[in-house]
């Protein structure tokens, strides 16, 4: 299969980026950072979430946050929405896409949500109904799709199977979740070829954690499948607090590296440099050094 000639990257680290991060990230340093993704060309943004801040305490305010972000036209700025009242709050906002995640094992589904995966499904329903009532987009996550630090192997049809009840509920997209980092090329593309008989390759996206180094491998495999759709954190944010180990999500300035060292023309849209100039910035204001291996060896080369 020839590689796609566009690839869109779904940017999370506003969001799956800074969600776990134990100190206190202030409404404006929050603010610059998707901003500064949006200079930097990013046309789909994950700003925040509307979690209750008992269980997610770093993304309260992120109703502020998007009401003090400089939306560009043609951007998707995008919140994650486990619930009616998480999408009611959202729509408040002002978001017009929002997210949902389920899992596609059972043991990290009680872990994460206290609920097997066929009742955090059962949940999605009214979300959904009101969603399509409102005009809001929404995308579905599928966690722990190449591994379970609970179950560790999981079952492809499994995957394909959440996969496939997201897609049928109305989820216009299924990222697939890497959550653990364990995958490898050849996993990655069993899996998509066994997902896509259940859910078309061109509503599929991926979201790789580097945990074990294997992130650009795998998405690399993944375009190999026809996947053109990433999720990526700026600076290598984020992780999985359920998921012990577990690290940060590719970054995307290393994404976008390999993509254009491909030499193959895929349009991505982005500026790499004020892409590592925002990682650097976040980087900064969370005192930690950059996770992008681009970002730190332009440092080196300085």
């Amino acid at each position: 299969m020839s590689l796609p000639k566009q690839v869109r990257l779904v940017e999370v680290g506003p969001r799956d980026g800074l969600q776990n991060e134990k100190q206190p990230i202030s409404i404006a340093d929050k603010v610059r950072l998707v901003d500064d993704l949006s200079a930097a060309g990013l046309g789909h943004i994950e700003v925040g979430s509307f979690v209750s801040p008992k269980w997610v305490p770093q993304m309260a305010g992120s109703a502020e946050v998007f009401a003090r972000i400089a939306q560009k036209p043609g951007v998707s700025y995008t919140a994650l929405a486990p619930n009616l009242k998480g999408l009611e709050a959202a729509m408040a906002a002002g978001v017009s896409e929002v997210a949902v995640f389920a899992a596609a094992s059972e043991a990290f589904s009680q872990k994460n949500i206290n609920c097997s995966i066929d009742e955090s499904l059962a949940r999605f329903a009214p979300l959904m109904e009101a969603a399509r009532e409102n005009g809001i987009r929404v995308r579905g996550y599928v966690s722990c799709v190449l591994g379970c630090p609970y179950e560790g192997e999981v079952d492809p049809a499994q995957v394909a199977r959440v996969a496939r009840e997201l897609f049928a509920m109305g989820c216009y997209e299924v990222s697939l979740g890497d959550t653990i980092g364990t995958g490898t090329p050849g996993k990655t593309r069993q899996l998509i070829d066994i997902v896509s008989r259940a859910v078309p390759r061109d509503k599929l996206a991926g979201h790789f954690h580097d945990t074990y180094g294997q992130a650009l491998a795998n998405i690399y495999a993944s375009l190999l499948e026809g996947i053109c759709v990433f999720d990526s954190s700026v600076a290598g944010l984020g992780g999985c607090p359920y998921a012990k180990g577990a690290s940060g999500n590719v970054a995307s300035e290393d994404v976008i590296y390999m993509l254009d060292g491909l030499g193959l023309g895929i349009d991505t849209g982005i500026d790499l440099e004020a892409l590592i100039a925002a990682g650097q910035r976040i980087s900064d204001v969370l005192g930690r050094p950059n996770g992008s291996r681009v970002a730190k060896a332009r440092q080196h080369l300085d």
